[in-house]
């Protein structure tokens, strides 16, 4: 085929031998494992050995190689899979990542045993595979299939017998959410480049089938970690693909070993991680060799070690804490070492063997640094003293945030800052209502030109990068020239400490697109008055400065000159909403002293992401990620340490935010730190992190003081189409203090009292909101670390007004799936008047018949009903959090146009022919809707026209019917008439005509507009 001529000559075989120890899951003690092996797009597997642990396979996997230059910096994925005969399933076993650089040349391959790692945090996997994986050129694979996948080549290794395997093809798996999983391998196979460390050569016997094993027991299970029943350690709810679903996990929190009082434990959430902190402070009695060099200390512990900061030699101090993990500890003493920061030699040293470390708990006091003295280069004690301070803790230590830690060794100085877990507060945010009622005594600046034309006077007002105009005063009889007339309103947001002027001027347009400032004054933000109701304040009249001079502080105006009418507040009874209206973390007014108190707490225990994909390219490294997470509820916003280069980074950090209203949203998002490396931090255009996906949970879906632990899918939607970028895992509890608080608050207003005494229109609010983003994106980037602004953007769906055909189509799904309850009620009932069941039918009569008799019982029978439905559904209510739902966002069905415009910027920078596609088909789906809309146009005019006349035949019948029907209803009582009329719409099909009824003739027959439209 065309498609093996980009191919190189060498093929890449992989020697499947065996493998030993599996880990049983089949329910019985055992497994049916089989090998599935990916590299460059191309999945290959063996045969299946039923009922085995220890499965021999000797089965040999040919790949096509496009480059084999590029093979160092390729990965081959090698997956272990139970297979389930019952349910055409497959259990994870267990997988191996082998990187291209450990492959060798034919004539020196070497069987190799891999230890296969989890694939999640949780899941439950042993054993050991061993491979030999190299180059042949003899080799030979079949050509490709048009879905691009090779079939399975499985030939025997060397055995006595010359015993031959046959060829198996790989069977693809034909459900939707196989294909999705199997995509997501490939996309993950072609950035993921990491080196196995765990494998161990050995020679094998050829004259043997059976490979060599190592005599080691099982690998033990994870000690923090409780299975559940599901492959992977994990209870998953799907409602699509199981790629992109939810699942339950049991990590083993904190709390969970305190027996009596789990909420004792101030890090109950997450899962303890021992640290052993060192805490340099001080150093005395330091005397340098040189003399004038400053000084620094050096903590070595194994591999690790880490630098303080330099300091001169008259006031030695650092006070620094540096953080090791407790599992990553390789050495049984740790090394404190006092030297100039450009040389080599040591001024002094002192140890401290690990094993007499102490141990300290949260609730104790921080330990207190002693003085030790230092050894020299001789071993001798010298008069040199160090105060230091070392112990062993957890995440809950106050040192914890500050430190500097082990894992963050490689990472430069400059960029330590930006890794560090911090605490940010949103500003406060105000409406700033400007009323620009009328000017006197306006001087134009054209004195010549001032009688030849009407001055087109304007009001003009600026706060920061906020520019809003009124419209130009029209002309009245009742006033002069220079005395122009507005009464607008204009909404700014401001923020707290009030750093900000307005900017007020009166602006003639000269010419078109010419306007001269006339006059302007400038009032300070911090000086203008603030209300938290309705009521208006008091409107004052400004000089205006014709001379643009310095102005300071506006005075009230005197007798004569230009001057300006104007009613300016800052309204504290209004939230100012920088959030997506319908994923609100906070509704309170920017007024404290209008604020409730609070009705519960929310704890958040971010414990760490699996699978993430790599996002950058390291030297020598091949993809990584440095990932961090964000969480955003209310003005509090919260940022995770960084963890380096790691596809599976472990925070273990509990946070809490007090809740004052139940019905709000609150939003996790975990993006990649740019600014660690100084390669990329240094860009003249600014590292910008990148995103990796977000996850919101509403906390009205939580139930009170329950321990929610969930792994999230992190989903992203990328041109391509939707992709699962890693998973994150939290834990969340919701605790109430007053049952009674809580549901008071259902029936309170969502908003402010000022959002409805007072309403901002849709389109100001919405304006309104994307200033408020852009000043807090503005303050949080004055932070240290700074809170990027693509961060803030993305936490706050800044783009969630955009146009996309694929919103569209999710929206009018999510529509028809509200109606559609009503749409079956109406099936139900005319089924019943079908009589298709006659029991029922006649049971459905008796029944309408009883409620018209005894009509009271209508509406208790109603709400019984709805009543006892809620009950019964009490037993399959939702167990978990909402997620990200792939198929009601319409993301696995859509059309690659769709998605180019969905990602297409403000205005368009597509070509004229796609723009031209585009507006053709976004006219064919508006002519739907406008027939749509013009046949309910149609039904409601001819109810109009019942008594307009227009057709006054028609009328005459109606009016005529009308007085007949009076005169009917008041005879007859309206229990009979409903009786009859019930009686009559149920009637049996064999005494109904299939022709439509006379009213329905009558209703179609009226004229309607439509007749004078052009």
């Amino acid at each position: 085929m065309n498609g093996t001529n980009s191919y190189s000559k060498e093929k890449l075989v992989v020697g499947v031998v065996g493998a030993h120890n599996l880990m049983p899951k089949d329910g019985e003690g055992s497994s049916s494992p089989f090998v599935e092996v990916e590299f460059e797009n191309q999945r290959l597997r063996t045969q299946v050995r039923y009922k085995e642990l220890n499965p021999i396979w000797n089965e040999k996997l040919v790949f096509h190689v496009k480059d084999v230059a590029d093979l160092p910096y390729r990965t081959v994925e090698i997956n272990v899979f139970n297979e389930r005969r019952s349910s055409n399933s497959r259990n994870f076993l267990g997988k191996v990542r082998v990187s291209g650089s450990s492959i060798a040349k034919e004539g020196e391959e070497v069987a190799q045993l891999y230890t296969l790692d989890k694939r999640s945090l949780f899941s439950h996997i042993r054993g050991e595979i061993s491979l030999k994986l190299y180059l042949s050129v003899k080799e030979e694979v079949k050509d490709l299939e048009p879905n691009g996948i090779v079939p399975s080549v499985s030939s025997s290794c060397s055995t006595p017998s010359g015993f031959s395997k046959k060829t198996k093809k790989l069977q693809g798996p034909s459900s939707t959410m196989a294909t999705l999983a199997q995509q997501q391998l490939v996309q993950e196979n072609k950035h993921t480049q990491q080196t196995q460390n765990h494998s161990k050569p050995f020679e094998p016997n050829p004259g043997e089938i059976k490979p060599v094993m190592v005599t080691t027991g099982p690998s033990p299970a994870n000690p923090g970690v409780t299975g559940i029943r599901v492959g992977g350690g994990a209870t998953m709810y799907s409602n699509g693909s199981t790629e992109f679903s939810l699942k339950e996990t049991r990590p083993q929190l904190g709390g969970e070993s305190l027996q009596k009082d789990k909420t004792s434990s101030t890090y109950d959430l997450v899962e303890q991680v021992q640290y052993l902190y060192v805490k340099v402070v001080k150093a005395r009695e330091i005397s340098s060799l040189f003399g004038g060099s400053e000084l620094v200390a050096e903590v070595k512990l194994g591999n690790y070690r880490g630098i303080t900061k330099r300091v001169s030699l008259s006031n030695v101090e650092w006070d620094q804490v540096f953080a090791f993990s407790k599992d990553s500890i390789q050495s049984s003493m740790v090394e404190i070492i006092v030297k100039e920061s450009n040389k080599d030699d040591f001024l002094g040293r002192v140890w401290f063997d690990l094993n007499e470390v102490p141990r300290r708990l949260p609730p104790d006091s921080q330990l207190a640094p002693q003085w030790y003295r230092m050894d020299d280069k001789k071993g001798e004690k010298a008069k040199a003293e160090v105060m230091v301070s070392i112990w062993f803790g957890t995440q809950a230590d106050e040192a914890f945030a500050e430190a500097w830690h082990s894992k963050a060794a490689n990472v430069h100085f400059d960029g330590l800052c930006t890794i560090k877990s911090k605490v940010y507060l949103s500003p406060k945010l105000w409406y700033l209502r400007v009323s620009a009622i009328e000017a006197q005594d306006i001087v134009l600046g054209e004195k010549g030109s001032a009688m030849m034309r009407f001055p087109e006077l304007s009001a003009k007002a600026q706060v920061g990068n906020q520019v809003l105009k009124t419209r130009i005063a029209a002309a009245s009889a009742n006033r002069s020239l220079s005395n122009p007339f507005w009464n607008e309103e204009m909404v700014f947001v401001v923020a707290e400490p009030f750093e900000d002027y307005l900017l007020l001027s009166v602006e003639d347009r000269v010419a078109p697109g010419r306007d001269e400032v006339v006059g302007r004054v400038i009032l300070p933000v911090m000086a203008i008055e603030k209300r938290t109701d309705e009521k208006p304040v008091t409107s004052r009249w400004f000089n205006l400065d014709s001379q643009f001079g310095n102005a300071g502080e506006s005075k009230i105006v005197t007798r004569f000159g230009p001057r300006i009418h104007l009613r300016v507040s800052l309204d504290g009874g209004y939230h100012v909403l920088d959030e997506a209206t319908m994923y609100s973390s906070d509704v309170r007014p920017t007024a404290k002293q209008l604020w409730k108190p609070h009705i519960g707490v929310l704890e958040m225990g971010i414990l760490g992401a699996t699978g993430l994909m790599p996002m950058k390219i390291k030297e020598g490294k091949g993809g990584s990620t440095d990932a961090y997470c964000v969480a955003k509820y209310g003005q509090k916003w919260v940022r995770t340490r960084t963890v380096v280069d790691n596809l599976s980074p472990k925070w273990n950090e509990q946070y809490t935010w007090e809740v004052f209203d139940p019905c709000t949203v609150i939003a996790i998002g975990v993006f990649d730190n740019s600014r660690v490396d100084k390669n990329t931090s240094n860009n003249a255009g600014g590292a910008r992190d990148t995103r990796i996906g977000k996850v919101r949970i509403r906390l009205s879906t939580l139930e009170s003081d329950r321990v929610y632990t969930h792994s999230y899918p992190l989903l992203m939607l990328h041109s391509s189409g939707v992709k699962k970028m890693g998973e994150l895992h939290l834990a969340v509890r919701f605790s109430c203090s007053n049952m009674g608080n809580m549901l008071h608050m259902y029936t309170m207003p969502l908003l402010p009292k000022m959002h409805y005494v007072q309403p901002l229109g849709v389109n100001q609010l919405e304006s309104l909101r994307y200033r408020a983003m852009n000043v807090a994106a503005s303050r949080l980037s004055r932070t240290e670390p700074p809170l990027g602004r693509e961060v803030v953007e993305y936490m706050l769906d800044h783009d969630s007004h955009m146009w996309s055909m694929r919103r569209s189509k999710a929206n009018f799904f999510r529509l028809m799936n509200v109606v559609s309850g009503l749409v079956a009620m109406v099936r139900w009932v005319e089924s019943m008047r079908n009589w298709n069941k006659p029991v029922y039918s006649t049971l459905f009569v008796v029944f309408f018949l009883v409620l018209v008799m005894l009509p009271e019982l209508i509406i208790p029978t109603i709400l019984l009903y709805m009543a006892f439905l809620g009950l019964w559904r009490y037993r399959s209510r939702p167990r978990h959090p909402p997620h990200m739902d792939t198929r009601l966002s319409h993301a696995e069905s859509v059309y690659p146009d769709e998605l180019d415009e969905e990602f297409d910027s403000f205005p368009t920078t597509r070509s004229a022919e796609v723009i031209r596609m585009r507006y053709d088909r976004l006219r064919s789906v508006a002519g739907r809707i406008q027939t749509v809309v013009g046949d309910l146009a149609t039904q409601g005019e001819r109810f109009q026209q019942l008594l307009s006349w227009r057709d006054p035949r028609a009328t005459f019948l109606f009016v005529f019917f009308c007085l007949i029907a009076a005169v009917g209803f008041y005879a007859v009582p309206i229990r009979v008439v409903v009786a009859l009329w019930g009686l009559y719409v149920l009637r049996p099909p064999r005494f109904r005509s299939k022709m439509p009824s006379p009213a329905l003739n009558f209703f179609r027959r009226l004229p309607t507009s439509a007749d004078s439209l052009l």
